[in-house]
């Protein structure tokens, strides 16, 4: 995939004159999309019950359509917190490849987890990864500054030895497989115990080759192979799941063999590719609905 097209996600649409003029370095277009997006549920502000459905806008160019209603002003132009969109780091982080993407620099979406929130734990996380001086960095679009257990927030290198750093969805799997991390400190929040564990990693692997080809669905978006939350993963799923990981992986390392073979997987396999329609699980409500893509 040339990710440094846009995919039918990140494609700002009628919108992209919007992105020309945002900065590429990492700290300066983390504002803006920090500025543009409000963590829904992090922020430590009160936001309005009117605008939380923002958190389902799948697509980019929805956002900025929605962000130019609110404020018709540059997208660095300050806005009050509770007049952003609201979102969650896959927002941000698609932000940021969008932008990049428009200025013709190769982006993607990680999907995985931060050990650096919350001691002892890994949240589920995305983040920025895009083709710097180079090399392929990652960047958490979320952090102003130092935080927690990182120093920079262009260095995310995960420490398997404390659990700190951030970690791709297939690399905790296969770590998990391999019984070197505990998957119950895996998961969105040590609150909620539902959304942790094995079948959560499991799941977590379908979203990141989802979002390595060009498809940064919804955190809680659902399709293929996915289980009920909290529900068991039996071993024939469990060795499918190696695979894909093992490829994800092998693909980081840049086995362009591995890549290729990960694209034709991805494309072929209905328990990874979501097609047309997904099951959106949104945090809004209980109600699973159906929704075209």
């Amino acid at each position: 995939m040339d990710h440094a097209r846009q995919s039918r996600f990140s494609d700002p649409g009628r919108f992209a004159d919007l992105l020309d003029t945002l900065p590429v370095h990492p700290a300066g277009l983390s504002a803006v999309a920090r500025n543009v997006i409000v963590h829904y549920r992090a922020s430590g502000h009160v936001l309005p019950d009117a605008t939380r459905d923002d958190i389902n806008l799948r697509w980019v160019h929805r956002q900025l359509e929605m962000d130019h209603q609110r404020h018709a002003a540059p997208l660095d132009a300050p806005r009050e917190v509770t007049r952003r969109l609201q979102g969650c780091c896959r927002d941000h982080t698609v932000f940021c490849v969008s932008a990049l993407r428009a200025r013709g620099i190769p982006a993607r979406s990680r999907v995985g987890f931060a050990g650096y929130f919350t001691d002892g734990w890994h949240h589920d996380h995305v983040i920025v990864e895009a083709w710097i001086d180079g090399r392929w960095s990652l960047f958490d679009p979320e952090l102003a500054e130092a935080t927690g257990h990182i120093q920079d927030p262009t260095d995310m290198i995960w420490d398997a030895a404390t659990g700190r750093g951030f970690v791709s969805a297939a690399n905790a799997w296969g770590a998990y497989r391999r019984d070197e991390i505990d998957a119950d400190t895996f998961g969105v929040d040590p609150d909620i115990p539902a959304l942790r564990g094995a079948r959560f990693l499991f799941d977590e692997v379908i979203i990141e080759i989802a979002h390595r080809f060009g498809d940064e669905l919804l955190l809680w978006d659902r399709w293929g192979r996915m289980g009920e939350p909290g529900g068991p993963v039996d071993e024939r799923d469990a060795r499918w799941a190696d695979d894909i990981a093992a490829l994800l992986t092998s693909a980081d390392q840049e086995d362009t063999a591995a890549e290729h073979e990960a694209l034709r997987r991805y494309l072929s396999d209905q328990g990874l590719h979501p097609g047309g329609v997904v099951t959106q699980a949104s945090p809004l409500n209980e109600q699973l609905n159906r929704v075209t893509i």
